[in-house]
């Protein structure tokens, strides 16, 4: 499974950066987007319309590579995303907002450790 979770990981870690505008860059920074429990990104408020098509994108591409691993590990889209999001939440930066599974939004504070939740260790 570590190994599962570091080739998501590794698949992932260039992906938002690689198209991510300064727009979306501002409003993660500014924990008005941030990452969510299930491996998608979300919105803590509304932003602008370039971020949310940029997140949408983000999302869509991240959706194909859960179905694809998915297939290739026979368990299923969401098994691959929460999974996905383990790596995910561990990376998040001080200021970052971030949503586990009870639904709600938080950010991580200076000093606070990595949200990785109990089920990812």
């Amino acid at each position: 499974m570590r190994f599962f979770l570091v080739l998501i990981g590794a698949m992932l870690a260039a992906a938002p950066a690689a198209g991510q505008s300064p727009g979306l860059a501002s409003a993660i920074g500014a924990g008005q987007v941030g990452e969510r429990f299930d491996g998608y990104m979300g919105f803590v408020n509304v932003p602008s319309g370039e971020v949310r098509r940029q997140v949408a994108a983000i999302n869509l591409r991240r959706r194909n590579l859960y179905i694809e691993l998915a297939a290739r590990r026979n368990v299923t889209p969401e098994a691959v995303g929460i999974a996905t999001a383990c790596e995910l939440l561990g990376r998040v930066g001080i200021g970052e907002a971030y949503m586990l599974k009870d639904g709600a939004w938080r950010r991580r504070a200076a000093g606070q450790p990595a949200p990785v939740p109990d089920y990812c260790r």
